[in-house]
């Protein structure tokens, strides 16, 4: 994102919307531990799908035996 160019105050803004987000999965009567989440794409936020084009458009394979399948929100690697 720092390569971007974008004004200081709305990448400081971003950095700041992206930071400090968690995570717990309800299942039946289960309840997972809360987790930070680390990644940069916030699901249901007006700026994910933005965020998600951004992040994905730096992703490349490292060997050509993988393939990469690109959703909205969510990416999947299969090694063939």
């Amino acid at each position: 994102m720092s390569q971007l160019d974008i004004p200081d105050n709305i990448f400081n803004w971003l950095v700041d919307f992206l930071a400090g987000h968690s995570h717990q999965t309800h299942y039946g009567d289960s309840v997972s531990q809360i987790k930070s989440i680390t990644a940069s794409i916030i699901q249901g936020s007006a700026i994910g799908p933005t965020s998600y084009v951004v992040t994905a458009s730096d992703l490349h394979t490292v060997s050509p035996s993988v393939t990469e399948i690109n959703f909205v929100n969510m990416q999947t690697t299969l090694t063939l």
